[in-house]
């Protein structure tokens, strides 16, 4: 079974283009059941640069559906036959200002668009770049 992956590496995911925020701004709660870009957030501003794109995605699917731990193996695999979305197309980089930095091993971070190190990314001439998605077409 073919397996896909969401993962980028030495790669710096910048806000899209027609974010409506000025700064990197946490996801509200929604009642009662936590939100995908929730999720995401806490996974990674909790643990930087701890796990990759691939385990992000992966882990908010496996809380979503009730996914058993014993289970995990098999479900990922499942998970990762079909393309996955990858973070560029994430409410954290279209709606809440956030970029993405992937490291040399593929882990990530999360950097608001209003700090000097979001910045320093998008000057980094070594650091290759690309931009999240508009929200409209």
């Amino acid at each position: 079974m073919k397996q896909h992956s969401t993962n980028y590496f030495d790669t710096f995911i910048e806000v899209a283009e027609d974010t409506k925020v000025m700064q990197g701004t946490k996801p509200p709660s929604k009642g009662d059941n936590k939100t995908v870009a929730e999720m995401q957030y806490e996974l990674i501003a909790g643990s930087p640069y701890k796990y990759s794109s691939d385990d992000v995605f992966f882990q908010v699917f496996a809380d979503r559906n009730d996914v058993p731990e014993a289970e995990y193996k098999q479900a990922r695999e499942q998970f990762f036959s079909k393309g996955q979305p990858c973070f560029r197309a994430s409410p954290l980089t279209k709606t809440y200002g956030f970029g993405v930095h992937s490291n040399g091993e593929g882990k990530i971070a999360l950097y608001g668009m209003e700090t000097e190190e979001y910045k320093k990314f998008v000057d980094d001439a070594n650091i290759r770049k690309v931009k999240a998605m508009k929200s409209k077409k």
